[in-house]
Formats: structure tokens, sequence, C-alpha cells
């Protein structure tokens, strides 16, 4: 029989065997779907992202080292520092793209995990320690790569915030931190977007594996988001098949080799797992295939377009820390030599370690592109400094290096992390730069004071150490395959930086959040820091930082004036419009990203100091204002109420703060808001103090009250204060008590 293309699925379906739905629901090899040849049901082939396309040449290769060639953009943690939702899409229709080309029908990713820790090992591939900010450019690239057509695997759902004992551990974590920091890039995507796949983690989550965690999977991505793809196992994620499948995984992949083929037949046999059960999972599954043929094969992309794109978000993800005097951008025409020092230059570090490595088009480095453009104006001198791998300094090398910079008149220093010190499968041991590569700093500064510090590396590094020496500090992150070329062009002021941090970077590992709770122990990890992630942590301890969340600097300067907030809706799911004007105040053209803060100053519940709720990036001429709007629904108010079950907004006065940064707020604005309802249902279990809180119930308990000596010494005494937080149920068992449980019970299953 023919490959099927567009197929009904479930047409399909009703002819499958029991075998066949079964054999359907695990891969074929490493990167395909099972195939049903007598029905003429094509396997399909998914393939390794996020920032660029892994497919690897052989069906059962699983190693990362052998794959076609694809454009690599910059990884997560670069652009993610671009804060620029189009620039992401545009990626993502690139990727898409690719796909196309290459027959690939999902790409796997992106992933939206929050950097929790500065050291989990796989941070270059996750956006940020704020869930809006990754939420957003994760929908932007998913939309870019499913307009052509392809789908995309949102992952790794959920908790998944380190390497460490990452296929046992638990993380314990309350539903509200969940909620409200972990799962909510997840949900923005989701409803947005509807990416074709969700991949569920290797972890535990609260003891119960991802993969078989009804509620996550079943109650939250389907019930309450409404998902309508496809659940699929990371890989080798699965451990029990059939409580997986039951939870509401679909695919396992890779192959299990037939052994969860086989559970899954034991298990209807048994009725353990119903034939529905299955039957909902097989259409999933025949619904993702047909899906995939519904497109149109690609003859080829346009290779150097795709570079240009690479180099242009590459420029976009770098940001630039510090400037002091000036030193940047130097001048390609005039001026002395310029001192190129460190192997980094030639040698790019431009994507991370493990499943997500990409084989590029092609491979720019900052040195050849720098000799390119100071051809005949400057000279440039290369001093490699030190080996990338190397656990000590070289003598010689410092040496000659130390002879570059006190021949130049600036000094550009090329530091980063070596591959080694970050990688899928492992979580680093600290924040710090090599060694040697902090002593070669040090001696070049002490032969040149002008110093500019660029930085590649995955994860956030520690820049104290390099304050005292660098007048000038570039974050260049992981920028892909162009990365070389973007760099030349900023630090010769072809393009003006606006990349703002994504993540803070701190004074020192001991101030993290997660210290004492992580990596965890015993396959446990305690979210003790609950909602204080990232800047909400160094915020709430008022705790100095290296550089805060959402810093960056420009080449030019940027006025804020005239905040507005104007509350078009003041009901339970109310809708402000927030405006401000913003100028480019300086000489040169540059884009600047509005952030906007929202502080909730009184509240019944603990809230963080102050939440990132909207941003906007805005490219600005010389001279020119603008005015900008960032939109704010409900959930920029809201907290996740765990005993209503719901999103909540409590009435009061809410704080707008709109700045350059978490701590460069320039303008502050107010809103009263009604809000809605945030108390929680009375409950058997609800306090003296509790049912006092409540209107009608109070009516109904103090008229109980007032029937018995009980009253006189409870309504409005000390100890009636005492007694607030004693379950009602309680009591109702004291001497002189006229109501007992069963009269709570009655009033409570009445409606009230």
């Amino acid at each position: 029989m023919d490959t099927q293309v567009g197929f009904d699925a479930s047409a399909v379906l009703a002819e499958l065997t029991l075998a066949e739905k079964a054999a359907l629901l695990d891969g074929s090899d490493f990167w395909h779907t099972e195939a049903v040849v007598r029905l003429g049901i094509p396997r399909i082939l998914v393939s390794d992202g996020p920032h660029g396309l892994r497919k690897v040449a052989a069906s059962d290769d699983p190693s990362i080292e052998h794959s076609e060639q694809a454009t690599c953009f910059p990884p997560a943690a670069g652009l993610a520092s671009s804060w620029d939702e189009r620039l992401v899409g545009r990626v993502g229709d690139a990727l898409g793209r690719e796909c196309r080309v290459a027959g690939v029908s999902v790409l796997l990713g992106p992933g939206v995990n929050m950097k929790r820790s500065p050291l989990c090992g796989r941070n270059f591939e996750y956006f940020s320690e704020d869930p809006l900010l990754a939420g957003v450019l994760a929908s932007a690239w998913v939309g870019g790569v499913q307009s052509h057509g392809v789908g995309t695997s949102l992952k790794h759902f959920a908790a998944n915030n380190q390497e460490a004992d990452r296929l046992r551990i638990s993380a314990q974590v309350d539903e509200r931190t969940l909620r409200e920091i972990y799962l909510a890039a997840f949900e923005r995507v989701v409803t947005e977007r509807q990416p074709w796949t969700v991949m569920s983690s290797y972890n535990r989550i609260n003891g119960v594996y991802a993969c078989e965690h009804h509620w996550l999977l079943t109650d939250v991505l389907r019930d309450e988001w409404g998902f309508e793809g496809l659940v699929v196992s990371d890989w080798g994620a699965v451990d029990d098949r059939v409580a997986a499948l039951a939870a509401g995984c679909d695919l396992e992949m890779p192959s299990s080799s037939g052994v969860g083929t086989q559970a899954i037949l034991d298990a209807v046999a048994s009725g353990a797992l119903s034939e529905e059960q299955l039957d909902a999972a097989v259409r999933r599954v025949l619904e993702l295939v047909a899906r995939a043929g519904e497109r149109e094969p690609l003859a080829d992309f346009d290779v150097a377009a795709h570079h240009a794109l690479a180099h242009e978000a590459a420029a976009a993800s770098v940001v630039l820390l510090k400037n002091d005097g000036g030193l940047l951008p130097l001048d390609p025409e005039h001026g002395g030599a310029v001192a190129v020092i460190g192997e980094f230059a030639r040698t790019p570090r431009f994507q991370g370690a493990g499943s997500s490595q990409v084989n590029p088009t092609q491979l720019d480095n900052a040195l050849d592109s720098l000799h390119t453009a100071l051809s005949g104006r400057r000279e440039a001198l290369f001093a490699p400094g030190f080996e990338i791998e190397a656990p000590a300094a070289d003598a010689g090398l410092v040496q000659e290096a130390v002879q570059a910079a006190a021949r130049a008149e600036v000094a550009l220093v090329f530091l980063g992390l070596p591959p080694s010190y970050e990688s899928e499968g492992w979580d680093r041991e600290h924040m710090d730069l090599p060694a040697p590569q902090l002593e070669l700093l040090a001696a070049v500064a002490a032969a040149n004071p002008n110093v500019a510090v660029v930085l590649s590396n995955g994860a956030a590094v520690l820049t104290a150490p390099l304050e005292p020496h660098a007048r000038a500090i570039l974050e260049g992150w992981l920028l892909g395959q162009a990365g070389g070329g973007a760099l030349a062009d900023l630090l010769l002021g072809r393009v003006s930086p606006s990349g703002k941090l994504a993540e803070t970077i701190p004074l020192k590992l001991a101030d993290n959040p997660t210290v004492g709770n992580f990596p965890g122990e015993n396959h446990e990890v305690r979210y003790g820091e609950g909602l204080l992630i990232g800047y909400r942590w160094y915020d709430a301890h008022e705790l100095e930082v290296a550089y805060p969340f959402g810093h960056g600097l420009s080449y030019t300067s940027f006025e804020y004036s005239q905040l507005r907030a104007v509350v078009s809706d003041d009901g339970p799911k109310p809708r402000v419009e927030a405006s401000v004007t913003v100028a480019n105040t300086g000489a040169r053209a540059g884009a600047e990203v509005v952030q906007l803060y929202i502080a909730d100053p009184v509240a019944s519940v603990y809230r963080p100091l102050q939440e990132l709720r909207g941003f906007v990036k805005v490219a600005l001429a010389a001279g020119e204002r603008r005015e900008v709007s960032i939109p704010l629904d409900a959930r920029a108010f809201s907290y996740w109420h765990p005993a209503r079950r719901e999103w909540v907004v409590e009435g009061g006065e809410f704080e707008l703060r709109v700045g350059a940064s978490s701590r460069d707020i320039r303008l502050t604005a107010t809103v009263e808001l009604a809000g809605g309802e945030v108390a929680a249902p009375l409950a058997v279990d609800s306090t003296f103090g509790e049912f006092l809180a409540d209107p009608v119930a109070a009516q109904w308990l103090l008229d109980q009250l007032r029937r018995s000596p009980l009253g006189e010494r409870v309504i409005g005494t000390h100890l009636g204060k005492m007694l607030e937080t004693v379950p009602l149920t309680r009591l109702a068992r004291f001497p002189g008590a006229t109501f007992s449980e069963a009269d709570i019970r009655e009033f409570l299953g009445a409606g009230r």
C-alpha cells in the first residue's frame, strides 16, 4: 500500500490491530516514530535542536558528533539577552525552513526551564530566570518554526533545573511556586502557540516521575491549558511504561526495543489499562504523523541569508556590562595598535556541549573579523594567552600577551568557559573563570590599563574578579556560528549593543538562592527558596549584585518620560494599558528594552517585591522620541491561590515600575484595582478566625456562640484573638460549646 499523506486518523485507528496500536507508541529507532506498512502509515523523523538542526546521518546513531551541516544560531542563553521576540520568531522561521529541507517533522525544542541555579550544566539551552521573558521568547520561537508546518517539542516538562542525578532526582516544590515560576512559561507557549508536542522531563516532581504524573500531563496540561498535541518522553525518561501511558505520556523515545510495547499489551490484556486509554494515545500519534505529511518538501534554503540572520541575532545577544570612560567602541579608522588576546578570539566557543550540538555551515571568529575590519588602518596584534583546557597558566603565552598589550593602545581580552566546564549531563561546581585566564588578565592589565574583556560562556560567571582589570566588559554568552563577526561589529561600533541580561550576575555564588538546596541529596532537591528565584531573591534580601537582571549598556543614551496607566477593565480580570515615552538622547542609533515591573505592596500572601510583567524593545535613531505601550492582563496582577485552585487578583493598589533594568527604575505609577474574591473556601477544618472573616459564616457562628457561656469568653476578647488559629471543629469540643462538628458540616453543606 502506498504511503498516505494527510490521512484521517480516526479511519486508520479503526483498522489497527492491538499490536499495531501498542507499537505506534514506541519509537522505531533513536529518531523515528514507528510505521504501519500495511496501512501506508509512514514513520516521521524528529531531530534535536533548539538553536540549530542536529540531524544525524544514521537513524541508529545517538552520538552528538555525527550530524549534517545546519545553521548554528545563538543558543538560548545568548538569544534571550536580545529581549527581541520578533528576532527570535525570525530565527524560528529559519529553523523551520531548514527542517523542511532536511525532512525533519519535529524539532526538539525550545527549552523553557528556569535558571534556578547558575550552576545548572544545561543553562546555555534555557532562556531566563524569569518565566515571562522565557515564555514570550519561546512562544515566538515556536510560532516561527511551526509556520513552516514543522512541529516543535516544548521541553523539559517540568521542574528540570539541574543535571545532577537528573533521571532520578525529585524536585520537591509547592504548587504555588510551580504555577507562578516553573510552569508559567510552558503555559504561555501552550495556550498561545499549541506546540505539536510537549516533552516530559527525566526528573520526578514531589516523588512522581514527570512521565507518570497524571496531574501534570492530564489535569494541568490537557484539561486546564487545552493542549491538543502529543506528549513525548525525553530520551530514556520512561520508568514504568504503563503508568506513563495512563498519566498521559503518549510516545516513548527512543525505541524501547519492544519492552514498552509488550508492557502495554500485557496491561491491556490484564485490564490494568483500557483500550480506550490506548486509543487516545494512538490517535495523538496518528494525528502528529498525518499533520507532518501535509507539507510540501523544500529543495534548499538560503545558507548565506541564514548566516546573516545568525550574525544579526548574535549582535543583538551581546550585553555591554561595563564601559568606563567610553573605552568602546574602538575607532576602526584611527588610533594605535589593538592587541587581540585570548585563544577564544581565534577558536570561538560558540555553543554548548550535549544533544544540542550543531555542525555549522560556516564559522566566523573574532580575530579574523577584526583583522579584516582594521586592515590598513589600525594594526592588530594577536597573542593566544592560554590554552583553553589547560589547568595552569603557560608563562610563555602570558609573556607574549603582555608584550602585545604593552605595544598596543587598547587590549581586547577574550576569556570564557572551556567546553569541559558546562555541558548537558553534569552541573558546574563553581561560577569562576579558569584561574589561568584570570592570571593572564591581571598581567595584561598591568601592562596596559585600557582593557576590554569579551566573555564566552553559556552560564553566568563571576565578574567581580574582572572589575579591577577591565574598563569594559562584553558578556558574549555563546553566539553561534556568526558570533565572531558580530563581536567585531560591536567592538568597532558598527552596531550599538542592545542586549540586556536575562539573568542576574551575583557578586558571589554564596548569595545565590539555591545555596543549601542544590543539587540535593538522597535523590531529592528542595526548592526551599520558593518564589524567590533570581532577581526576586536578591531584591527580597536587599543583596548587592554585580549586574542586575535586565541590565545592559549602549553606545547611546535613553530618557524615559510620561508614564501613564489606563485601566480599561476593573473587574476580577482587570486590563491595564501602560504607556511611556522613550527618547534616544545620544548621538548614535540604538535600541532600548523598556521593562515594566509590578509591585503589590500590601497583600494577604507573600509576594516578591517586584516582578517583570511586560517589556518592549524599541529601536530609535539619534534624537528620536517614541511612545510605546505595554498591555497588562489579569495575570500581570495575579497570584496562584492553591485553596481556590485558580489565579486571583487581590484588590488594592499596585505600583507599575518602568525602567532599564530591575534596579534602574526610571518612572513609577500606581493603579487601584477592585480585584476579585481571594478568601479560601471554608471547610470543616477552617479556623475560628477564617469563619469570622466570612460575613455569612461569621453571622452563623456568632449566633451559635451567643447561645452559650463560651460566647462571652471568646467574642471580642483577648482569648478570642488567641483562638483565631484554632480549627472550628476543635472549638466545638470545648466545654460550653452549643454547636458540633455535625452542625458545621450541615452549615457548609447548605451552601450558606
